[in-house]
Formats: structure tokens, sequence, C-alpha cells
């Protein structure tokens, strides 16, 4: 049975001209969203305002995470052409920061590190001043496969490690708690001066010093930037939420992780890992104590 969701989680959508248009755009140009295919509470608020998280290597996932809406089973054959695809339909969208995740591709050697690195190459070659997040996978520790995408020089290398370590066996099929802190730990490792980025969320059933152990981990490990939002269960079939954070609990967090050192904390009910991504291009410009 699911928990009621309060008044304050009750999203206000508009859907204007920039929601059009970016979603024919994607249709247009054969790509996806994550916006679209995890059914994300913002997509009107973040299409309205010209951005869009795009995924790549397909929209199936070789993974069944039960607190995800992305389809899982077989995917389809690497599309080659997909990183050009996308660079340019950044291009013709005009934008100045660009989000890239993909599904899990366990099916691949590389876990699809190489179409990372081609797209985050192709989009600075369509537009040289466009910075460039990249939302990555496990890559199932690979350490080669990480080290490919940082070769192509994202501005921003993010891994979203999304709950506490009790947690992960119901809540991540296939991953595992250290290997996510150990992937943003090795990215420092590989390029020191890469801006790394993780999100959680919350209302799956953890305890209030579980959170704080987890960011406590997460900045371990070097990392600089936090998202932190809460939980929604996209159907019966998916994981019920076992409990709907107040805003005032996720304010307190926020101010929690400035203390521990994050350069930015966004948090809040409907905050998601992209959600005002675009903001961290002023970060970028001004901190460089990496």
């Amino acid at each position: 049975m699911q928990v009621k969701r309060p008044e304050w989680l009750k999203v206000r959508t508009s859907w204007g001209e920039n929601y059009r248009r970016i979603k024919s755009l994607l249709a247009r140009s054969n790509l996806h969203s994550v916006c679209q295919e995890a059914n994300c509470p913002n997509i009107s608020h973040c299409f309205e305002q010209g951005t869009a998280t795009f995924l790549i290597l397909g929209d199936v996932c070789t993974r069944g995470c039960k607190f995800c809406d992305v389809k899982r089973g077989i995917p389809l054959p690497v599309d080659e052409d997909e990183p050009k695809r996308l660079a340019e339909a950044t291009r013709e969208l005009k934008l100045q920061y660009v989000v890239v995740t993909s599904v899990t591709r366990d099916d691949l050697p590389d876990g699809g590190a190489v179409i990372f690195s081609r797209t985050v190459k192709e989009v600075k070659r369509f537009i040289p001043n466009c910075k460039v997040e990249v939302l990555i996978p496990d890559f199932a520790g690979s350490f080669e496969s990480l080290k490919v995408v940082l070769e192509a020089e994202p501005d921003v290398l993010n891994h979203n490690m999304e709950t506490i370590k009790r947690l992960y066996p119901m809540v991540r099929k296939g991953a595992d708690y250290q290997r996510s802190l150990d992937l943003l730990l090795n990215a420092k490792k590989i390029d020191k001066s890469i801006i790394t980025k993780s999100g959680i969320m919350l209302g799956l059933g953890e305890a209030w010093d579980e959170i704080i152990d987890l960011m406590n981990d997460l900045k371990n490990t070097g990392c600089k930037l936090l998202t932190i939002g809460q939980y929604l269960s996209p159907s019966e079939d998916h994981l019920h939420v076992a409990k709907f954070y107040h805003p005032d609990e996720f304010a307190e967090l926020k101010v929690i992780g400035k203390k521990m050192g994050f350069a930015h904390v966004e948090s809040g009910p409907l905050v998601r890992s992209s959600y005002h991504a675009q903001e961290q291009v002023e970060y970028i410009k001004t901190y460089h104590e990496v």
C-alpha cells in the first residue's frame, strides 16, 4: 500500500512552446531523454527552461532496479550515429550546458563508455563553449571504461549512489555500494581536476543517521556536488514509498551537506539528479579547488 502523497508534492505542469519544441526535436532526431523515459516530475519545468537530459545507448536497460521506470530487457545494437545526432540537437536548441546519461548496458564489453566519449567530443566539436555533464552507470566496476569517458574531458562526472548501503540489495539490482563509491574515487585518481557529483533519493526506509553516513562516504571520495530528492514510486509494481520527507528536512540536509564541505547541495522533494544542472556552469567558472 502506497503512502498518501502530501500537498507539497503536487506538481504544477506547464505545456508551453519550449516543451513542445524539445519533445518534437527529440522525436525528429530519434533521441531519448531520461525526462520522458523515467517519467520525471519536473519534465514540463525543465523543457520550458530549454533544457533536457539526453539518454543515450537506447531506452532499454539490462538491469531491473525496483525504483526505476525505464524499460528493462534486451537492448538494441548500439546506434553509432547517435553522438552526432545528439550534438546536432544540442546546437539546434542552443544549449550551453548538456547532461548526457544512459541506460545500463551490461551487454556491452565497455558498458557503453566509447559512445559516452564520442558524445562528449561531438558536443564540444559542434558547440566549443558548451559544458557537458555525464551521468554514468557503474560500468560493472571497469576502471578502463571510466578512463575512456574521462579522456573525453567532460566538465562534470556524475554517478548516482541513489540510496544507503543497507538498502542496496533491495533497491539497486546488479549494483554494489562500495563499487559506486570506488567509481567516484577512481575518477579523481584518473583526473584530479574533474568535478564529481552524485545524487540520492529518500523515502525507501532509510534512517536519518544512515543518510548522514552516506553523505560522509560521498564527501570522502572527493565528490563536490550533491542532489537529494524524494523517491516517488512510478507504479504499484515498483518499490513503495516508506516516508515522505518534509521540505524542512531537505533544507536541513542541505545545511548539513554544506557544513561537510560539499560545494553545492540541491535538496528538495522534487529535486532530481539533473534538476537545475545548468546552474553548475557558474560553479565551474568560479570554483577552482577541485
